[in-house]
């Protein structure tokens, strides 16, 4: 048994590994069009078909002419926009390709606090006027928990 794992065949084992996982991965970006959420682009977000209806509810709301799913959805800076592109890419192709995601959809804890900073990030004049100077995390008003259709109007 010892003799099959020569340093000669793992190599040809992990080539094809990685060549297949490469190969699979390049397919899967190409297929569910994975280079649109590199860009700033709204209609990316609606590649997917359980997103039509917040694409649709955007389309219809007053932050249409001021904001795209980026400006809400993904912190300000470039490496906090990517990593979270990149976590919610994967999760979002994972439950697209496996078919087990809620319906309707519902925003996670995560992306929920990302969301209430880009409400911060906009809408900083009024959020200080709102907040305690010193408040902390869990006394800080929750935009979402009154304003939740603004981004998304639904009739």
């Amino acid at each position: 048994m010892a003799r099959f794992f020569t340093s000669g065949r793992i190599a040809i084992i992990l080539a094809l590994t990685l060549g297949l996982a490469a190969g699979l991965g390049a397919f899967t970006f190409v297929y569910a069009r994975g280079y649109s959420y590199l860009s700033n682009d709204p209609s990316a977000c609606a590649n997917c078909h359980i997103m039509r209806e917040h694409f649709d509810a955007w389309h219809k709301s007053s932050h249409r002419n001021v904001a795209t799913c980026n400006d809400c959805h993904t912190p300000h800076d470039l490496v906090g926009k990517y990593t979270v592109k990149a976590r919610n890419g994967f999760w979002h192709s994972f439950y697209f390709t496996s078919g087990n995601y809620p319906d309707p959809l519902r925003i996670t804890s995560g992306n929920k606090g990302v969301t209430a900073d880009a409400c911060r990030y906009c809408h900083a004049p009024i959020v200080e006027a709102i907040d305690h100077p010193n408040a902390k995390d869990a006394e800080r008003a929750d935009c979402v928990r009154c304003h939740r259709y603004v981004g998304h109007l639904v009739r």
